[in-house]
C-alpha cells in the first residue's frame, strides 16, 4: 500500500532550540496546520509541559485517534529508549529524561523518536533523492539501481543518516552516520562539525575578511556576497563555503567508503549547493598517494555532481555492454562504471524528515 495511501494518522514535532512546532500527517501528508509553541529549553517542567500541551491540542483538532507520536530530537539519546540525553540546544535535558516513556504514558499510543539526520535521510529515500536517481536510471536504460543513501544536513550542526535496503541503519547504540565526529581534515584537532556548520562558515568568513566573529553576517548573508548580490567580500565569502565543501567532502569520502551509495545533503546551508558542491565533489573524487609516490583515486567510485547540468548527463548515459555468458548464447547487460551521485534534498529538509517520521513510525507498528 506505501505510505501515500495509508489511512493512519500519526502526531509529529519539529523541535527546535527556540521552538517546538507539533502537526499531524497521514497519508504522507499534513493534514492540519502546525502548531508553535516556545520551548522552553532551560526549563524542564515548563518544556514537558509544552510537549504535552501541542500534542494535546494537535489530537484535539482530529477527527479519528493518532496511532502514534513520531518525530526528531536532538542528541545525544538512547534514541529506540526514547530516554534524552544532555543536550546543547535544551540544556534542561541534563542527567536523561525518559521523554518517549512520558510522552506514551500520556497518551497511550506508541512513541517513536529519531535523530534528525536519520528521518531526513529516511524520507529522502523513500520519495526523495534516492527514487528520483533510480527512476532516471531506469528511464535511461541503465541495469544500475541504488538501494544505500547516505543523507547529510548543513545548519547549526553536521549531521547524518543511512538508510541501507529501505531500512532506517541506527547502529548498536543509536549512533550510526553521527558524521559531525569525523577529524577535521583542515583543522586536525576539531571535529568535521567546525568546519560544516554556520559558526564554520561565519568564522572564515571573518577571518578572511579582517571582522571579528561579532561582525559576521549570517550565512544566507554571505553566500548572497559570494554571488555578487550584496556589499562584501567576495573572496572571504567564495573562501567559506570553498573551505566547508572541502571539510564535508572529506567527511563524506569516509562514509562513502564504507556505505557505497548515493549522498544527499539538506540543512539550511545546502541553499549554497553551488558554492559547495565543486569543491564537496572533487574532494570525493581526490587522490591518494602510496609511500612509493603512486597516486590514485581516493574512492573505488567515481563520485558526480548530480546538480550540474554536464555531470548528471554524464552519470545517467552509462555505456552499458553486452557481455557474453560462457557457453552459452545468452548475453547480460553490464554497466562497467562503478559511480555515485551527489545531489540536494528533492523535499526540502523539514517535509523529508516529517515522511520519515511518519513512515518509520508505520514500519515499526507494522514490524510489531
Amino acid at each position: 500500500m506505501g505510505i501515500w495511501n495509508d489511512p493512519r494518522t500519526v502526531l509529529t514535532l519539529d523541535a527546535g532550540g527556540t521552538n517546538f512546532v507539533f502537526g499531524a500527517m497521514r497519508g504522507g501528508e499534513e493534514i492540519l496546520d502546525a502548531l508553535t509553541l516556545p520551548s522552553h529549553g532551560h526549563d524542564l517542567e515548563k518544556c514537558l509541559a509544552t510537549l504535552v500541551q501541542g500534542f494535546e491540542e494537535i489530537r484535539s483538532r482530529l477527527t479519528e485517534s493518532p496511532c502514534a507520536i513520531s518525530f526528531a530530537f536532538p542528541g545525544p539519546a538512547d534514541y529506540p529508549a526514547g530516554i534524552i540525553g544532555d543536550l546543547a540546544n535544551l540544556p534542561a535535558f541534563r542527567g536523561g529524561v525518559a521523554l518517549g516513556p512520558m510522552l506514551e504514558e500520556r497518551f497511550g499510543i506508541p512513541t517513536f523518536i529519531n535523530n534528525d539526520g536519520d528521518l531526513f535521510t529516511y524520507g529522502e529515500a523513500i520519495a526523495g533523492f534516492l527514487p528520483e536517481v533510480n527512476d532516471a536510471l531506469a528511464e535511461a536504460g541503465s541495469p544500475k539501481r541504488f538501494r544505500n543513501l547516505f543523507g547529510a544536513t548543513f545548519g547549526t550542526g553536521f549531521g547524518g543518516g543511512l538508510v541501507h535496503d529501505g531500512q532506517l541503519f541506527l547502529g548498536d547504540n543509536a549512533a550510526a552516520g553521527e558524521i559531525w565526529a569525523i577529524r577535521n581534515k583542515l583543522d586536525r584537532t576539531f571535529t568535521a562539525e567546525e568546519g560544516v556548520s554556520i559558526r564554520a562558515v561565519r568564522r572564515v568568513y571573518a577571518t578572511r575578511a579582517g571582522l571579528s566573529l561579532e561582525e559576521a553576517p549570517d550565512p544566507r548573508e554571505i553566500f548572497e556576497i559570494a554571488q555578487g548580490q550584496r556589499p562584501g567580500c567576495i573572496e572571504a565569502a567564495r573562501a567559506a563555503f570553498r573551505r566547508m565543501g572541502e571539510v564535508a567532502g572529506d567527511a563524506l569520502a569516509c562514509a562513502a567508503t564504507l556505505v557505497d551509495g548515493l549522498l544527499v545533503i539538506g540543512g539550511g546551508l545546502s541553499g549554497a549547493a553551488p558554492l559547495l558542491l565543486p569543491a564537496l565533489v572533487g574532494e570525493l573524487n581526490g587522490l591518494l598517494e602510496s609511500p612509493a609516490g603512486a597516486r590514485f583515486p581516493r574512492l573505488e567510485v567515481r563520485a558526480f555532481n548530480l546538480e550540474d547540468p554536464i555531470e548528471r548527463r554524464e552519470f545517467f548515459q552509462a555505456e552499458v555492454r553486452q557481455i557474453p555468458v560462457p557457453g552459452s548464447s545468452r548475453t547480460v547487460p553490464y554497466d562497467p562504471l562503478k559511480r555515485i551521485g551527489v545531489g540536494v534534498s528533492r523535499l526540502g529538509t523539514s517535509r523529508a524528515t516529517a515522511i520519515g517520521a511518519y513512515a518509520f513510525a508505520l514500519a515499526q507498528l507494522d514490524r510489531s
